[in-house]
């Protein structure tokens, strides 16, 4: 892509329009009209919006790994059906406003579930913070002596 064209895509913030040469040649090859050719081209803008945007949202959520529901080993929560479980994938405990607390021995997968949960939240678009109860506890005392939180 050429330096003015960059510039304005730029300017008219739309940085990945820089994938117009290659779609240009498939709108050739496949015979597109120009409308075509304009709806695939913002539709590769608003993928790599969305892949930036959650690529964000997953730093700011400091996890220290990603973990998804998919990877998680359904065989250790014996004190909760898997289908309840999986329920918690859909995140409507959020718009309920509700909270999870996830209670159990050590080793049982309940970080591993909430760090699913959050990335479940942030792939949704939903901004999360991961912590744990011992970095909160602290949080809450260095804020509480060194003045108001």
């Amino acid at each position: 892509m050429g330096y003015r064209r960059k510039k304005r895509a730029q300017y008219t913030r739309l940085p990945h329009i820089s994938a117009a040469p290659a779609l240009s040649q498939q709108a050739v090859d496949q015979e597109w009209s120009y409308m075509d050719f304009l709806e695939h081209l913002l539709h590769e803008e608003k993928l790599a919006r969305h892949q930036r945007k959650q690529a964000m949202y997953t730093r700011m959520a400091a996890f220290p790994a990603v973990k998804t529901f998919e990877e998680y080993d359904f065989t250790f929560a014996t004190g909760a059906p898997q289908k309840q479980l999986q329920s918690l994938r859909s995140l409507s405990f959020i718009e309920r406003n509700e909270n999870i607390v996830l209670l159990g021995p050590s080793g049982v997968g309940k970080t591993h579930l909430a760090i699913a949960m959050g990335y479940e939240a942030v792939r949704a678009g939903i901004k999360v913070r991961f912590t744990t109860a011992a970095d909160l506890l602290l949080q809450l005392f260095y804020g509480t002596t060194s003045g108001p939180l």
